[in-house]
C-alpha cells in the first residue's frame, strides 16, 4: 500500500503486513470484496479541472492491466439498486476481485502503471471498504428444493426483473465469528431455508472476512453474496412469515452491525471464482 493515507479510509496497517508476509507455503487465494461510494464529481488532487462524475473517474482507474500482470481478476461487479440496511453511506457498487495470493494484493500496489491509474479513483471515491475474505460452508437448500428451476419458480426473472444478487455484510455479537455463524444465525438459516429455496434462491458465495484493508475502523465478519431470480422473489422471501418470525427470534439477536443490499450484477463469475 501507499505510504500516503488515502482521502477515502483508513488502512489497517497491520493487515496490509500480514498480506505481504504471509509465507509463500501458507498463502494463497483472495477475494477483495470492495463497497464503493462516489463523489457526485471527481476532485483530483492536483486540482485539474474536470465534469468527470465520482463514477466515471472510477472507471478511468479500473486497473485490468495491474490485475493481469499479478494473475487478479473482477469476478463480481455490479450497482447497488437498493440498500435495505444499514447507515451511510449509502454505496453505489460493489466489486469482488480474487488474486491468487495475499502478497499480490500487495505486489500491485507498487505497479507504477497501478500507481499513475490510482489518481482517478482517489478523485472519484468518496469512501470506500475493502475487505480480504476467504470463502466458507453454507448450508444445502432442503431437500427436493437444490435445483429449482427459475422458470418454475413463483417469480421468474424477466426482461424488466432480472436477476439480483442481495448482499449481506455482517458483525456479528461475537468478536470471534468470522469463520463460524453463531447458534441464532443458525437457527434463523434453518427457518428461512425452505422460503429462500421455493423462491429459487441460490447461494453464489459466503465468505468469512480475514482483513478489513480500507474502511472506517469497523471490524466486519462475514460477506454472503446471495442470487435470487428477480427483485420480486426477494421481497417475497423477505415478507414470508415464517422468515419474519425467525429474523425476529434470531438474526436480530445475533447481529450487531449490517448492511443488506439488492445489487443488479453488470459481471457475475463469482461462484466459479470459488468452485472452479
Amino acid at each position: 500500500m501507499s505510504t500516503n493515507a488515502p482521502r477515502y479510509g483508513q488502512v489497517d496497517r497491520d493487515y496490509g503486513m500480514r498480506l505481504a508476509t504471509t509465507p509463500r507455503g501458507d498463502d494463497g487465494p483472495v477475494w477483495m470484496v470492495n463497497l464503493m461510494k462516489y463523489r457526485d464529481v471527481a476532485e483530483y488532487e492536483d486540482g485539474r479541472e474536470t465534469t468527470l462524475s465520482g463514477m466515471e473517474a472510477d472507471d478511468e482507474y479500473m486497473p485490468l492491466e495491474s490485475l493481469t500482470a499479478v494473475g487478479a481478476a473482477p469476478v463480481f461487479f455490479g450497482d447497488v439498486d437498493q440498500q435495505l440496511l444499514g447507515e451511510a453511506p449509502i454505496w453505489d457498487r460493489i466489486g469482488v476481485v480474487k488474486y491468487p495470493t495475499r502478497r499480490s494484493f500487495i505486489e500491485m500496489q507498487s505497479r507504477p502503471e497501478f500507481q499513475t491509474s490510482h489518481a482517478h479513483k482517489d478523485a472519484g471515491m468518496e469512501q470506500t471498504i475493502v475487505m480480504g475474505c476467504q470463502p466458507m460452508p453454507y448450508p444445502t437448500a432442503p431437500e427436493g428444493t437444490a435445483s429449482v428451476d427459475w422458470s418454475d419458480v413463483p417469480h421468474p426473472p424477466t426482461d424488466d426483473d432480472g436477476p439480483v444478487m442481495v448482499l449481506h455484510v455482517i458483525r456479528f455479537d461475537d468478536p470471534e465469528a468470522a469463520h463460524i455463524t453463531p447458534t441464532h444465525m443458525q437457527a434463523y438459516q434453518s427457518a428461512a431455508a425452505i422460503s429462500a429455496s421455493k423462491h429459487g434462491v441460490r447461494v453464489a458465495g459466503w465468505f468469512a472476512v480475514e482483513g478489513t484493508i480500507i474502511g472506517d475502523g469497523r471490524v466486519w465478519h462475514q460477506v454472503r453474496f446471495n442470487q435470487f431470480p428477480s427483485k420480486r422473489a426477494f421481497m417475497a422471501v423477505v415478507t414470508d412469515p415464517a422468515r419474519l418470525e425467525a429474523q425476529k427470534d434470531h438474526r436480530e439477536k445475533a447481529i450487531a452491525d449490517t448492511y443488506t443490499m439488492i445489487v443488479r450484477p453488470t459481471l457475475d463469475v463469482l461462484q466459479q471464482s470459488v468452485t472452479g
